[in-house]
């Protein structure tokens, strides 16, 4: 639907603030009277969440709960502190808002805050909330409206001062702000809208400012819109602080905290088996970790850190370093840290470890009067990483930013080095849902030997039915029906089967990993090293995909090369008058089922039997189902006569 605007302006300007007409206001249920209303200062910069991204939620004391906000430190760039909140089309359990309408546009995320109460206040009292804002980050780029502009009768151009008529053909993304007033309505007050790219985070303030939001029930919330169907049009948020005697110069805040995610502790991975780990350690532990911290006030402040390693399995202490030399940090800036993490040993018996390896930083502001009166901003002066060391390979950081995705000719594949041969006995895979719903859809995992340096042979081939995990960045195990021996350099890789643009198979990338390099493409003849010399690849991440070794009841273990590549289960042409043919001999059935799901036929091939006969249909577009004892695809068949 077209929305006319009619304006008097001149035409340049208006695409700054065309979002106004476009943000549509919305109530939510008022479940959060019920509660005692908080009181000033209201404060939050998501740094007090377990370090849990998929299952932390904002902080129920401040938040109304049931928010699809994703409390994380890794969508952001150069967040203020550690800890945001993000915005997008994914509800809290990691699934679209809109599945299987991949171009749904509404209202997705929204935070609310608890009641805060503001009676017998007023705007005598100058009541401001801040707070900082990114759009994008690392996520998706919210969209800008898309206008048209018409020429006012008698005008001789477009952009001539006058009056004119804008048509908003959709309705761009954006991020609003809206308060509660004393009817229980919401009212927006602040705005943005998509389209551009920012890479840090701008500082926004609003004034309360109307009589009829000082009540004992105010609130304020923060609302997304765009698209429905995924982790698209990404916002991000942080450090919210609501309070009296504020003006709009009050900017800085004697805070310096930690912001920037912890290197790997690990060389040349995030995880590793334990097993391959203790063959050397000195090998497999980074020379270095490195994280920084950022001064949020307009003058210098000394800082002092301590750095600690512990296993959260055991309980043991392994590294307690002394508190580093006082360091001075300049006003508005950042000041990077570095620890040299040890070399651990002395496992024993144990099968599992998980090394927590934590930065504690020290400043002049938590030895002087809290900065915020009634916030301990200590809160967000400690940052920490984990290094699992269990039965598996991993390069990533535990939580997507993106959903790679190949075609049905393409493969990918990830590198590994063993400092021992092993048993692979299966994979984890972070399968990110978005657009359609692809539960059952076919895939297929291989494990290749090493050629050069490369992917070589194919040693074990096995498809798979897609399964999504239960919240946003969990695994789904994958396992294979026997052990797969492996030895020195081995690699992982998938393919796609179906052929049709909404049925691609989507990994979750994390952009974050520094360890982009053990990615390989095949593109349909040759493996290209991503961000090689040669490559003209160059994706800075890692793929989601963590091979499981160390078992021993998988069944028989095997190197042998597995057959050929299974051919592709299609069938065609396509579109057809109703005779359809297949190359692949080992089909035993074929099923044809109605777009709404009713199963209308059902096929059993007959040996040697290649083609079928579904001219009795009438004309329109049926989805196929194809099966043999390896694999199953899904297709779609247009039927015109």
């Amino acid at each position: 639907m077209s929305i006319v605007l009619r304006v008097q302006t001149a035409a340049r300007p208006i695409l700054r603030w065309i979002g106004l007409y476009v943000v549509w206001l919305g109530l939510i249920p008022l479940g959060a009277l019920g509660q005692t209303p908080q009181r000033l200062p209201f404060f939050d910069d998501f740094s007090t969440s377990a370090g849990r991204p998929g299952l932390d939620l904002p902080n129920p004391a401040r938040w109304v709960p049931g928010s699809g906000v994703y409390i994380n430190n890794s969508m952001g760039i150069n967040q203020p502190t550690v800890g945001i909140a993000s915005f997008d089309g994914l509800r809290a359990n990691g699934l679209p808002y809109t599945q299987n309408n991949q171009l749904a546009q509404g209202y997705t995320d929204t935070l609310a805050s608890q009641p805060i109460n503001l009676a017998g206040l007023s705007v005598r009292d100058s009541i401001y909330l801040s707070f900082y804002w990114q759009s994008r980050g690392l996520g998706e780029l919210p969209d800008p409206p898309v206008v048209d502009t018409l020429r006012a009768p008698g005008s001789t151009t477009a952009t001539t001062p006058g009056s004119f008529t804008l048509i908003v053909r959709q309705p761009g993304d954006s991020l609003t702000v809206q308060f509660r007033d004393a009817a229980g309505n919401w009212q927006t007050v602040w705005f943005q809208v998509g389209g551009r790219v920012n890479n840090n985070f701008p500082q926004a303030f609003v004034r309360v400012s109307d009589s009829k939001y000082f009540h004992a029930n105010f609130a304020f919330r923060f609302r997304s819109f765009g698209r429905e169907s995924g982790p698209f049009d990404t916002w991000n948020v942080d450090y919210v602080y609501l309070n009296r005697g504020r003006s709009i110069n009050d900017r800085f805040v004697k805070d310096v905290a930690a912001r920037q995610a912890v290197s790997p502790f690990l060389k040349r991975y995030t995880a590793m088996p334990l097993a391959q780990y203790v063959v050397n350690p000195a090998a497999e532990t980074a020379d270095s970790v490195i994280t920084d911290i950022n001064n949020l006030e307009d003058g210098f402040n000394f800082t002092t850190f301590q750095f600690s390693v512990r296993d959260e399995v055991s309980g043991r202490s392994i590294q307690q370093d002394p508190v580093t030399p006082t360091t001075l940090i300049p006003s508005l800036s950042s000041q990077r840290k570095v620890a040299r993490p040890v070399p651990v040993s002395g496992f024993g018996t144990a099968t599992r470890a998980q090394l927590r390896y934590t930065f504690n930083v020290n400043t002049t502001t938590d030895q002087q009067n809290p900065p915020i009166p009634g916030v301990d901003l200590r809160q967000n002066d400690t940052i920490s990483g984990v290094a699992v060391l269990d039965n598996y390979y991993a390069y990533d950081d535990g939580s997507w930013e993106y959903g790679l995705q190949v075609g049905p000719r393409e493969q990918l594949a990830v590198r590994f080095i063993l400092n021992k041969p092993d048993v692979m006995t299966g994979v984890r895979l972070a399968v990110v849902p978005f657009k359609t719903d692809q539960t059952g859809q076919a895939f297929v995992l291989n494990v290749y030997s090493n050629d050069r340096g490369r992917p070589g042979a194919v040693i074990h081939r096995k498809s798979f039915t897609t399964r999504y995990p239960p919240y946003r960045n969990a695994f789904t195990e994958f396992l294979f029906d026997r052990g797969i021996a492996v030895r020195d350099t081995f690699y992982v890789g998938y393919q796609q089967i179906s052929t049709s643009d909404t049925t691609l198979f989507r990994i979750g990338f994390d952009k974050n990993s520094p360890f982009g390099n053990a990615i390989f493409y095949n593109g349909g003849t040759i493996w290209e090293q991503n961000a090689g010399r040669a490559s003209q690849l160059n994706f800075q991440g890692a793929l989601m995909l963590r091979p499981i070794l160390g078992g021993t009841d998988a069944g028989p273990v095997t190197a042998i090369p597995e057959p050929e590549p299974l051919p592709v289960l299609r069938t065609y042409p396509n579109p057809s008058t109703g005779l359809i043919r297949w190359d692949d001999p080992d089909l035993t059935r074929l099923e044809v089922i109605h777009p709404n799901g009713r199963l209308l036929l059902v096929i059993e091939p007959t040996r040697g039997q290649h083609t079928a006969d579904l001219s009795q249909l009438p004309d329109g577009l049926y989805v196929l189902r194809l099966s043999t004892n390896q694999q199953t695809a899904v297709q779609k068949l247009m039927i015109q006569h």
